[in-house]
């Protein structure tokens, strides 16, 4: 009876983690979950669909063309056309404001105007002093035509000319190996033809992202003052 009451004390003891279930052989497996469907485990990331923590391959989303061409100087005939003609001016007399209002459009209101306009200014103005042509700006501007295209996912240059010419299939199909010549081909882009390029990237921002300034198309409430008002003598 001592035996039987010490075992019972043992087994209703708190310290003790409570009976789960039946032992499981040491030969048998537990029974796992099931996987999840592809379509349960499927996120997206910047707009490139994950499936599983891994992306998936470039053909399954084609890239998009750039709205207009690097040299549609004056754009297309559509509602951007007056837009259109805005950025070729800003391009040819002034690239240092339109490059700062293609940051802040892009950074939707996180970068300021000055924060992107006075730095190329700066080396718009070393580059012409010192060696007679703008060389240092488009270092200083071309990651945000690789932020663009890859915003948008946009076709880059190396994977148009690839397309138009039909050679080195291999080396598209290899993402990391595309992007590392994707990039150094914006950077040759900014080099060789800086207005064109920045006019590109102006249209392009202009059809797809609003002014940060402008309010949207949102209603505004006004509020009034209460007038002045007097008290009359009663009758």
């Amino acid at each position: 009876m001592g035996a039987a009451a010490d075992n019972h004390e043992e087994e209703s003891s708190p310290l003790l983690p409570a009976a789960v279930g039946p032992a499981i052989p040491a030969d048998e497996k537990a029974p796992q979950a099931p996987a999840p469907s592809p379509e349960a485990a499927k996120l997206y990331a910047d707009g490139v669909p994950v499936v599983m923590g891994e992306p998936v391959a470039a053909h399954a989303i084609p890239r998009e063309s750039w709205s207009s061409g690097i040299l549609s100087c004056l754009g297309r005939n559509d509602e951007f056309c007056s837009s259109d003609v805005e950025v070729c001016l800003l391009g040819s007399v002034a690239p240092c404001v339109l490059y700062g209002s293609n940051v802040e459009r892009l950074a939707a209101g996180q970068s300021t105007f000055a924060n992107s306009c006075l730095p190329y200014t700066g080396l718009y103005m070393l580059g012409n002093s010192l060696f007679g042509w703008n060389c240092l700006a488009p270092w200083f501007s071309h990651p945000t035509r690789t932020a663009i295209r890859r915003r948008y996912n946009l076709e880059g240059s190396f994977e148009a000319f690839t397309r138009q010419c039909g050679c080195c299939g291999g080396l598209v199909e290899d993402e990391e190996r595309r992007e590392h010549l994707e990039a150094a081909c914006d950077l040759a882009t900014h080099y060789l033809c800086h207005p064109c390029a920045l006019c590109q990237e102006g249209r392009e921002l202009r059809r797809r992202v609003p002014h940060p300034g402008f309010n949207n198309g949102r209603s505004v409430f006004v509020m009034m003052p209460p007038m002045e008002q007097t008290m009359g003598r009663g009758m």
